[in-house]
Order: C-alpha cells, then sequence, then structure tokens
C-alpha cells in the first residue's frame, strides 16, 4: 500500500492508493479534523495526480505517523 502525505496546515493529513486503473487511482483520504478523522474515498486521475507529485503537494511517506504510532 502506498501512502501521501497531504501539503496542508496538518501535517497528519494523509492519502493511501486503494486501487489503480487504467485511468487513475481510487484513493483514501484521511484528514485530521479537530481529533476525529475525516475519511474519504475518492478517484484521482493519473495526470492529476502526476501533476500533484511534481508541484510538491502530495509526497510519498513510508507510513503515516498516526498509523506508525498505533502499530
Amino acid at each position: 500500500m502506498d501512502f501521501y502525505t497531504l501539503k496542508s496546515a496538518n501535517s497528519a493529513d494523509y492519502m493511501t492508493i486503494l486501487r489503480e486503473m487504467e485511468d487513475g487511482y481510487v484513493v483514501k483520504i484521511v484528514r485530521d479534523r479537530d481529533g476525529y478523522e475525516d475519511v474519504v474515498t475518492d478517484f484521482l486521475s493519473k495526470s492529476l495526480f502526476e501533476s500533484c507529485i511534481r508541484t510538491g503537494y502530495i509526497k510519498k511517506i513510508e507510513m503515516p505517523c498516526k498509523m506508525a504510532a498505533n502499530a
């Protein structure tokens, strides 16, 4: 499973690729909202994903901090 940190005010926000498809990815985005997790599953096209990597909006990480602390 690949994890990516999101460029935001909260460094605990992250994204996981759930499934790769021909034209993009199904992703799960987890955001910390004042102590609770806001989880969204969505589709991200390959071109948008590559653009986010290029611009630094998302960066690949080994494992989200919150998951590492719970492991």
